[in-house]
């Protein structure tokens, strides 16, 4: 009996030794694996913009693991399905930092950014929210950051380039009243409107739960004697009032949306509904800068000949922001000590070559970049030119 003991006592210290150097070569192992989170709609309504950013940085992470990886690092994302939904949003956070989150994409949408920013900003991490357009969605927060431009930006943005560009003046606006996009967007586009000579003739507005049928806001606008509609709106609603507008308007009737309008040609039954439709948007796929046309080739490549949108971009440079700011820290895995506060105060010093423009900081969180204007021809986006 006692041999029988002391060979168990002796097996159970060889296992308890294998399990004690596996424990060590996992956490050696995961020294070096920098975890990115985020988080959006990869299914329901809105999971073209998930799916796109989800793409984009699977995209970056794959071309930067290939090269090294950063500083030692190797990049692993975890992208959490939110359903479009801010509470969902919330359990998804919390599932990634369960599972080891270093740094956070935040979320696609405005309403899921807000939801998990506060939370973000008690973990004290990096939040860069590749497409969280709304002011709010990063506020209250020193270390929430977002690659996109924010909706009074965008709103400033469209006013001012209607204004410098020969485009129509008299204007309806059409949005949506009960969402923070859409609000956000027209209150900043109306701050501008006096400064560049345009004239508003008429407004419209719905609701989610209005939003399947505009046969009311259309024939106002028909008498309103409009020349081109402000649609700060997204794709799945603006497909259906094209949809519905169509033959109501006169050919040369212009459309004018920002980035929300992205993956618009994705949501109607007939490219050529989209004709004249313009989007703000700081992403081009058309653009022959070699970064753009290499990030181009490789997103079709992996979603099987898909063009990437503003979103797919948006991704993407997230991902290299990151690397950027980790190596401008110069965070390894051998030098983590304050790895939050080093990569936060590195997002401000950093400039950024993207496909969606050159890119710097503020501290406020806000990207500085030049944005560019879409105009959608024959079924196809392309870089919109003056006349």
């Amino acid at each position: 009996m006692k041999k029988l003991t002391s060979l168990v006592l002796a097996l159970l210290m060889i296992v308890a030794c294998f399990a004690f150097a596996s424990c060590g070569e996992n956490e050696e192992k995961n020294a070096n694996e920098l975890v990115i989170g985020g988080i959006g709609p990869l299914t329901g309504a809105y999971a073209n913009y998930g799916n796109s950013v989800k793409n984009g940085a699977e995209i970056a992470v794959a071309e930067i693991n290939a090269r090294g990886g950063i500083n030692g690092f190797t990049i692993k994302l975890d992208f959490q399905d939110s359903v479009g939904n801010p509470e969902s949003a919330v359990a998804a956070y919390g599932k990634l930092m369960d599972d080891g989150m270093m740094v956070s994409l935040g979320c696609v949408l405005s309403g899921e950014n807000a939801s998990v920013v506060a939370a973000a900003k008690e973990d004290g991490i990096l939040l860069l929210t590749p497409s969280a357009s709304a002011d709010n969605a990063i506020v209250d927060n020193d270390a929430a950051f977002r690659v996109c431009f924010s909706d009074s930006s965008q709103g400033i943005a469209a006013a001012d380039y209607i204004g410098a560009n020969n485009l129509p003046k008299k204007i309806a606006i059409f949005y949506q009243a009960d969402i923070d996009y859409s609000n956000g967007l027209r209150e900043a586009f109306l701050s501008k409107v006096a400064d560049n000579g345009i004239e508003i003739v008429a407004e419209e507005s719905f609701t989610t739960d209005t939003a399947s049928d505009f046969s009311t806001q259309i024939t106002a606008i028909q008498t309103s004697g409009a020349e081109m509609i402000f649609m700060p709106i997204y794709a799945d609603e603006a497909s259906t009032f094209l949809t519905q507008a169509q033959g109501k308007f006169d050919e040369s009737m212009l459309y004018f949306g920002c980035d929300g309008l992205d993956g618009i040609l994705g949501k109607v039954a007939d490219p050529a509904l989209c004709e004249n439709v313009l989007l703000l948007t700081p992403f081009a796929a058309d653009e022959p800068k070699e970064l753009v046309q290499n990030f181009v080739a490789a997103y079709k490549e992996k979603t099987g000949g898909a063009t990437p949108d503003q979103f797919a971009a948006d991704g993407y440079d997230a991902v290299y922001a990151i690397k950027a700011a980790m190596e401008k820290a110069d965070i390894t895995p051998e030098s983590q000590a304050d790895f939050n506060k080093r990569i936060v105060e590195a997002m401000t010093q950093i400039t950024v070559e993207g496909v969606t423009g050159n890119m710097s900081w503020e501290a406020s969180g806000e990207t500085v970049k030049l944005p560019l204007v879409m105009i959608i021809k024959s079924g196809v986006a392309q870089l919109y030119t003056a006349e």
